[in-house]
C-alpha cells in the first residue's frame, strides 16, 4: 500500500505502509528535508491517519537523499516579519512537524537518520522512540545561532533525555554532535555506515514485530501518558492500551505459544 500526502510550493511528504510498517519520508531535498506550512500540515493528517489504524505496529521516519533527515523549519519560507513572541504564540501542541512533543500515536517510531538532524529535525528525533543514524549523521539544536530557541520541545526534551551537562554542551553552544557522540550520550541507539542504514532499521523492526502488538501499544501509552506520574502512580493508571492488552487474544495466543514450543501468530487484538 503506497499513499502520499502532498502540500503545496513543492513540499512533500510520502507515506508507505507494508506488513504492518509505516514509512514516512520527508520528501524535500532541495532544502535539506527542511520544513515549511504545507509540509507541517501533510506530516499531522499522516499522523493522526495513522493513530487510527490499528493494523499498524511501527513507524519509521526518514528524510529523503543522503546528506539530511531534516534541518529544521524552511527559514526561506517562513514570514520575514514573524517576531519570535509571534512563532511562540502559533507553536502547534504537537511539537515540531506534528511529533517531537505527540502522545497519542501509540507504536514505536524510528528515527532513521540518514544526515543532518538539526533545530526542528533534532527535535523530531526526540519524538521517537529508537534513533539508528549513519555514521555521518550530525545532530544539534542550533536555534541560538540564528538568534532563535528550540521552542518545539528540543530544548526541555533534551535535558529530560541525556545527562545536564551533556545537554547543555549542546542547548547553550547551538553546536552539531556526530552520531557516535550523541550514541555516547545515549541518545543514539545504533551508529552505522550509511550502506548498511537499512538493514539495521530492519533489524529493529523485525525485533518490535515480534513481540504482541497489544503489549506494544500499552508500553507506548504507559511510557508516554505517565511521564508526569511517580511510578507508583503511573502503575495504578487504567489506560485504554493497558486493559486492552491484560484481556488480549495476543496474550492468550503468547502463553499458547509458549507451551506448544513454537512461534507466535499474533491476532493483534
Amino acid at each position: 500500500m503506497n499513499e502520499a500526502a502532498q502540500g503545496s510550493a513543492g513540499s512533500e511528504v510520502s507515506l508507505t505502509i507494508e506488513n504492518g510498517v509505516a514509512t514516512v519520508v520527508i520528501d524535500r531535498p532541495q532544502v535539506l528535508n527542511a520544513v515549511d506550512g504545507p509540509t507541517t500540515a501533510a506530516l499531522n493528517a499522516i499522523w493522526a491517519q495513522l493513530e487510527g489504524d490499528r493494523s499498524i505496529r511501527a513507524v519509521v521516519l526518514t528524510g529523503a537523499g543522503t546528506k539530511a533527515f531534516c534541518v529544521g523549519a524552511d527559514m526561506s519560507a517562513s514570514a520575514v516579519d514573524e517576531t519570535g513572541l509571534q512563532y511562540w504564540a502559533g507553536l502547534d501542541p504537537n511539537g515540531f512537524g506534528g511529533l517531537s512533543l505527540r502522545t497519542t500515536l501509540d507504536v514505536p517510531v524510528i528515527a532513521k537518520v540518514n544526515g543532518y538532524a538539526l533545530g526542528g529535525g533534532m527535535e523530531m528525533v526526540l519524538g521517537a522512540d529508537i534513533v539508528v543514524a549513519a555514521s555521518h549523521a550530525k545532530f544539534g539544536l542550533t536555534e541560538p545561532r540564528v538568534g532563535r530557541l528550540a521552542l518545539d520541545g528540543g530544548i526541555h526534551q533534551l535535558v529530560r533525555r541525556i545527562p545536564y551537562t551533556q545537554a547543555m554542551s549542546l542547548l547553550v553552544t547551538g553546536r552539531k554532535a556526530d552520531a557516535a557522540e550523541m550514541q555516547a550520550m545515549g541518545l543514539v541507539n545504533e551508529v552505522v555506515d550509511a550502506a548498511e542504514l537499512d538493514a539495521a532499521v530492519d533489524r529493529w523492526l523485525e525485533q518490535i514485530l515480534a513481540c504482541a502488538p497489544t503489549s506494544v501499544r500499552a508500553v507506548k501509552q504507559m511510557v508516554t501518558r505517565t511521564a508526569h506520574l511517580s511510578a507508583a502512580e503511573a502503575r495504578g493508571l487504567r489506560l485504554p492500551a493497558l486493559m486492552d492488552a491484560l484481556d488480549s487474544k495476543d496474550s492468550a495466543e503468547g502463553v499458547l505459544a509458549f507451551q506448544e514450543k513454537r512461534a507466535p501468530v499474533w491476532p493483534g487484538e
